[in-house]
This record gives C-alpha cells, sequence and structure tokens, in this order.
C-alpha cells in the first residue's frame, strides 16, 4: 500500500480557493473509495492549490491518479496546472504536483503531506520542500518519504508528464506509529520554516503574503480523518513568559 498526493491550481484566482470549489472536491472524493482507494480526502488546501490524497494498493495506483485528475478537471474553475499534463515528455508544461510514499502492511495508513504554494513561481520552493524531505529521512518512526524534487520532465504513474516548470511541490511521508506524528511533522516544518521567506498558514486560509515569498500547511491523514496542523504547532512554538 502507498498514499499518493495530487496538487493543482484549479482556482478562478490566484490567492485563495473558493468555499464552491472546496465543497464540489469533498463531495466527489468518496468516488476514489468506491474505485477501491482504502480512503481518500482533500488533506490540503494551500492558498490556491488544492491537494487530494489517497491510501491505495500498488496495483490500481494509475487507476487512482487517472481519478483523481477526473475530480479536478471535473470541478476545476480554471483548468490552470491541468493543461501542463501531457502524453508525451516534449509536450508536458507546468502542471500538476505528485508525491507518493510507500506503507508498511502490517500498520495503519498513516501520513503528513505538506503543500506548498508560490504567487510568482519563486524558484527556491523546491529547495524549501527537499529541506523538509531531508529532514523526514533517517528519522525514527517514518517508513518512506516522497521524491526529492529534481529538474527535468516527470512522470506520473497513470496520469503522464509535467514539466520542471511545475512550481507548487507536495511532499508526503508515511508515519509508523501516532506517537511520531508531532516528531515527524515537527522536523519537516522546522526545515520548511527554517528557509527565508517562507510562512505556515492554516488549511484553506489565502496566500495573503508579500510576493517572493512561500506558504506551507501541513496535515496530519490518519487512517482517513484530517488534522490541519498549523494550530497545534502554534500553540506549542508560543513562547511561554516567566
Amino acid at each position: 500500500m502507498k498514499i499518493v498526493s495530487i496538487g493543482a491550481d484549479i482556482s478562478a484566482n490566484d490567492t485563495s480557493c473558493s468555499r464552491e470549489l472546496i465543497r464540489k472536491l469533498e463531495a466527489d472524493i468518496p468516488i476514489l473509495v468506491d474505485l477501491g482507494a482504502y480512503k481518500a480526502a482533500l488533506t490540503n488546501i494551500t492558498g490556491d492549490d488544492v491537494v487530494i490524497s489517497a491510501f491505495v494498493d500498488d496495483s490500481i495506483t494509475a487507476k487512482i491518479n487517472r481519478a483523481i485528475i477526473h475530480i479536478l478537471k471535473e470541478n476545476s474553475e480554471d483548468m490552470g496546472d491541468l493543461e501542463g499534463i501531457s502524453g508525451t515528455p516534449e509536450g508536458a508544461g507546468e502542471g500538476i504536483s505528485y508525491a507518493e510514499a510507500k506503507i508498511r502492511q502490517d500498520r495503519y495508513p498513516d501520513a503528513i503531506i505538506l503543500s506548498f504554494d508560490t504567487y510568482g513561481g519563486e524558484e527556491f520552493v523546491s529547495n524549501v520542500a527537499n529541506s523538509t524531505i531531508k529532514a523526514a529521512k533517517g528519522m525514527d518512526g517514518v517508513t518512506d518519504v516522497s521524491e526529492e524534487i529534481k529538474p527535468g520532465t516527470r512522470k506520473i504513474p497513470g496520469v503522464g508528464y509535467v514539466s520542471e516548470k511545475t512550481d507548487d511541490p507536495v511532499v508526503a511521508a508515511t508515519i509508523e506509529d501516532m506517537e511520531s506524528i508531532g516528531v515527524v511533522a515537527g522536523a519537516m516544518l522546522g526545515a520548511a520554516l527554517g528557509n527565508k521567506n517562507v510562512y505556515l498558514v492554516k488549511r484553506g486560509s489565502p496566500s495573503h503574503i508579500i510576493p517572493g515569498s512561500v506558504i506551507v500547511s501541513a496535515t496530519a491523514f490518519l487512517n482517513g480523518n484530517i488534522i490541519d496542523l498549523a494550530a497545534p504547532f502554534e500553540e506549542r512554538t508560543r513562547i511561554l513568559k516567566v
């Protein structure tokens, strides 16, 4: 089993996702379970980007990925990143973001998903995403982490190709036990926020930031349940007064 996460900008504006768009996506996501996904959800809403994630058996990865793209297309306010998908490497453009990570068969499917949004395609966002991947790799309680963001065209199983112009990455890490969520997410967020001009936002917050910055949302996807990690981490990092 694995987690797959697909992120896309399908919003009518460049800073947020409308309530209607979110409502329609959430209404259609049960289709993925009907097709064989163990669990599926709209895990992240980051500025004008949405991320749909699903826990799936390896044998149906391509089918579920295609179904996610279908849901995004059917509900899009603007085709946006969907237009960058191509059947050939040569035709690939700025497109959807993709992450997958393996899950041990004897564990509940639990994961952390980070989603990044840029206003102007800030190039340093790939370094930010990669720093979170490196932070999670090798940690106790981590089963697997999605691939680092690399230059060049990328093939997404069952979907097609997107180019290196794709600029709003998604990162997924699968977790061995619930008690590791806070430790691993803390390391990943610490790595992200240690970079210049990176800000943590709550799920669904508009990206009202100075251009040149990157925002990140963090979601725990626990056996199908979604927990927005921004609020608890805001409290955990508040300096205690003495």
